[in-house]
């Protein structure tokens, strides 16, 4: 690192970090945590009033990461200092922790300073049991990651276990974010950052509970280097400078755990947390230089990786037979896209549906026939470009994986990898991985938002899931009634992504077992007889499902029947009073349920269902329920249908109070009585 400077003006973060910071002096016990002293009234804390059933809870939590002088360079040094208290045998995962440790070829990332201990109250006095280095191992690794895995002992039913440990990082861009929110509930969290004015990192944060702490205080420090401005073989002298020091500091208070919701992409977006990307070097004496700060400049270096962009761009010749013999009789462009997506999907198989980076060389992909989705998509990006297509890879998040930041380019977010295929009147969307998707449908857990294409523009791609839609159409008719038994024939046509689920299902399984699932979803005695599932090969459309039944109805004074059958929501998924969190659903939906019967012989109706309408937030949603008695014919036409998949959290107390609405419609019924 050049040191010729002694100061230099400290640029400030970006817009976003300023606003989000406000003096404070609020103090708490948590924050003066002291490693060892563990007082007998911790051991008093039973749950959280925040989650009554936590198995355990995070008393406090302390990190930060600073920069300091090894007389050499600067390194990032991450601490934590951590304390837990076990509630339950469910808790007890707590005392195995797992520490990331990043490495390059050159360098690594070192574990310092590690203690830990486990600390019980026998007889009122409190014991502590320290970890042994031998409980230490490393967990697992790769090129770039190595897993540092350490348990605590003595852990039982109201154990507090401590640990603090530090990691010394030559990665500039890894200053770690900091969660301040999880599975447990947390008393205290706090994080503090200390950035020298030689970096700018953008700041992402992100979360709905308030903080107690939230302040930003200027200093400065002294770092001592090693000047080797001559070069390795010239002469080296030290140097020292006293640089300004931005820091940041943020801390929450009786934290609540996030837990799994209904309708949610994944709890993980929506954390509290605060996370940072370095976004430029201001190196004393030289021009402020940039780190990857446009989506353009990260995919021109992300078509130069080996093991991702640049496998398109080295000789692919082996690839040539195998394509020409594809598409030879093909008669249009969307034909040989067609042609060529088909063997890849129907000839692969995907090991893992996680992953950016390419495991394989395409060659061993090829002649292997297997490998993750990055292997099999990137395959067939390679045979559509020599086909002379214009394809293109596109990296995605999916849904279980998280939203990706639009305003700021971060590789590190994306997990999935599809094929973008430009036909100038249509444009294509792949995905090869999965042998019973259709072609030019996705997994419904792509629509998650932009992907990016690989190419020098980063051309975003548009895959929300407001722009799927997903119908499902249902028809019933009954019959007679004999021996207290109607008979009935029910057809129903089940949304795309239903069918797909039925295709895997009845692919690896007995179809007979699947329509065991369908006789447990009736609430009553049923047979079931000429059942059938068809278009199951017709990938690109839904399937038919289709049965005759026989249902219990009972043969008594008074009979019960309601239209929906199995059909009917029977419950309210949205049960909470109040919601934080968005609700994300997979797409648009329109359900049409259509029912017919014609009144049994011997009976009159008693009661009958009142049609309603109701609409949802004017033109978003809609409920119909239409019933009429025409003669001895009864003929019911039910639809839910909304015209959104996501709403904000201010729009879930009337989309609670829609679903009610159609949860107590649907359960109304239709009441026979035997005639006079």
């Amino acid at each position: 690192m050049p040191v010729n400077c002694m100061r230099y003006t400290f640029v400030t973060l970006a817009p976003i970090v300023s606003c989000l910071f406000a003096l404070s002096s609020f103090a708490q016990d948590g924050s003066k945590m002291k490693f060892g002293k563990v007082s007998k009234e911790e051991f008093a804390i039973k749950r959280s009033e925040k989650d009554t059933g936590a198995h355990a809870i995070i008393l406090s939590e302390i990190g930060s990461s600073i920069f300091e002088s090894d007389g050499n360079d600067l390194r990032l040094v991450y601490k934590v200092h951590r304390r837990i208290k076990v509630v339950d045998p469910n808790g007890y995962d707590v005392a195995t922790v797992l520490v990331p440790i990043y490495k390059s070829e050159s360098s690594e990332e070192k574990l310092l300073n590690l203690k830990a201990a486990a600390y019980n109250l026998e007889n009122g006095e409190v014991v502590e049991t320290k970890m042994e280095s031998k409980n230490v191992f490393n967990d697992k690794q790769d090129k770039s990651l190595l897993i540092k895995k350490f348990t605590l002992p003595a852990v039982k039913e109201g154990t507090i276990i401590e640990y603090t440990y530090s990691i010394a990082s030559p990665f500039y861009r890894h200053l770690r974010a900091w969660n301040f929110q999880g599975q447990y509930p947390r008393l205290w969290s706090e994080y503090s950052v200390a950035i020298p004015e030689y970096f700018d990192y953008m700041l992402i944060p992100q979360g709905y509970e308030p903080y107690v702490v939230k302040t930003k205080t200027y200093s400065r420090s002294t770092f001592t280097f090693r000047n080797e401005s001559h070069g390795a073989t010239g002469p080296s002298n030290l140097v020292t400078v006293t640089p300004s020091i931005t820091t940041y500091k943020w801390a929450l208070k009786d934290v609540p755990p996030i837990n799994e919701e209904s309708y949610i992409t994944t709890t993980d977006n929506y954390v509290n947390r605060v996370e940072f990307q370095l976004s430029a070097y201001n190196w004393p004496g030289e021009p402020r230089k940039p780190v990857q700060s446009t989506w353009e400049e990260l995919m021109k270096d992300l078509m130069k990786q080996e093991e991702l962009g640049k496998v398109l761009t080295t000789y692919n010749g082996f690839l040539s037979d195998k394509v020409d013999e594809l598409v030879k009789d093909a008669k249009t462009d969307k034909e040989k896209v067609q042609k060529i997506y088909t063997w890849v999907r129907d000839n692969f198989i995907c090991t893992d549906h996680n992953a950016l980076w390419m495991e394989k060389s395409l060659k061993t992909v090829f002649n292997s026939k297997n490998g993750n989705v990055s292997d099999i998509n990137m395959l067939l990006v390679a045979m559509l470009k020599k086909a002379n297509l214009f394809a293109t890879p596109l990296l995605l998040s999916t849904r279980s994986n998280g939203y990706v930041y639009q305003f700021y380019p971060l590789y590190t977010h994306f997990n999935y990898v599809i094929a973008g295929v430009n036909l100038g009147e249509e444009y294509l969307k792949l995905d090869a991985s999965r042998p019973l998707l259709g072609f030019g449908k996705l997994p419904a857990e792509c629509y998650n938002g932009a992907a990016r294409a690989l190419d020098d523009f980063a051309t975003p791609v548009i895959l929300g899931a407001d722009s799927l839609k997903e119908q499902r159409f249902t028809s019933v008719v009954l019959g007679k009634i004999e021996n207290g038994m109607v008979s009935g024939s029910f057809m129903q046509r089940p949304t795309y992504f239903d069918s797909y689920k039925i295709r895997t299902a009845v692919k690896d399984e007995d179809p007979e077992e699947f329509f065991k699932r369908i006789t447990k979803s009736y609430t009553g005695e049923i047979e079931l007889e000429n059942k059938a599932i068809e278009d199951l090969k017709e990938l690109e459309s839904p399937v038919m499902v289709k049965y005759d039944f026989k249902l219990q109805v009972g043969d008594g004074e008074v009979l019960y029947i309601n239209p929906l059958l199995s059909e009917a929501h029977r419950s309210n998924p949205f049960k909470a009073m109040e919601r934080k969190f968005p609700v994300e659903m997979n797409s648009v939906s329109d359900e049409v349920y259509s029912f017919n019967m014609d009144v049994p012989e011997g009976y009159v109706v008693d009661e009958l269902p009142k049609s309603a309408v109701a609409n949802y937030n004017g033109d978003e949603g809609q409920f119909q329920y239409l019933i009429q008695q025409v003669e001895n014919h009864i003929q019911l036409r039910c639809r839910v249908r909304l015209n959104k998949a996501n709403f904000e959290p201010e729009e879930y107390v009337t989309l609670r109070d829609f679903y009610d609405l159609v949860v107590k419609k649907e359960a109304e019924q239709i009441v026979l009585k035997k005639k006079k």
